[in-house]
């Protein structure tokens, strides 16, 4: 990855943190997730709103603290899911932990993960990956809970 590049996505990254997207829960979720990064203390309590087809995301909100990058990649999640299915959001899910766990060697499909590319430099510092994986595990969980409900 270019300099130019990764001078950019840090500068996403830092945005975010400071005005994140998402932010708020709100009553009559479809599923939540709590999760907790015991390693450096990030915190997210994460919700799955759906449409009425009970399969298509309206809304992914969240409520949390800690680093820029765990922040960051959950407003960035929170941008990401609304319009899938959670079938497709799974798949995503799965899609930016290849990325994540490949310490820099897979650049992640930016045609399906959007913005959330921006973090492909997280995975190159292995003790970070659990703070930009930390809301993508709360929306894994948040769906296998919608799946169990059905």
């Amino acid at each position: 990855m270019s300099s130019g590049m990764e001078s950019l996505y840090q500068e996403v990254i830092l945005d975010l943190s400071r005005s994140p997207h998402g932010r708020g829960l709100e009553e009559h979720a479809a599923a939540e997730s709590h999760q907790l990064n015991p390693t450096c203390g990030d915190e997210i309590t994460l919700q799955l709103h759906l449409d009425a087809d009970g399969e298509h995301i309206r809304a992914v909100r969240w409520e949390g603290h800690g680093c820029a990058i765990s922040q960051a990649s959950a407003s960035l999640f929170s941008d990401l899911a609304p319009g899938l299915t959670t079938a497709e959001l799974a798949e995503r899910i799965e899609l930016f932990r290849v990325a994540m766990r490949s310490r820099g060697t897979i650049e992640p499909d930016e045609e399906l993960l959007g913005d959330a590319v921006a973090l492909s430099g997280v995975s190159r510092y292995v003790a970070r990956v659990k703070c930009a994986m930390l809301a993508w595990v709360a929306g894994e969980d948040a769906i296998q809970q919608v799946a169990a409900a059905h």
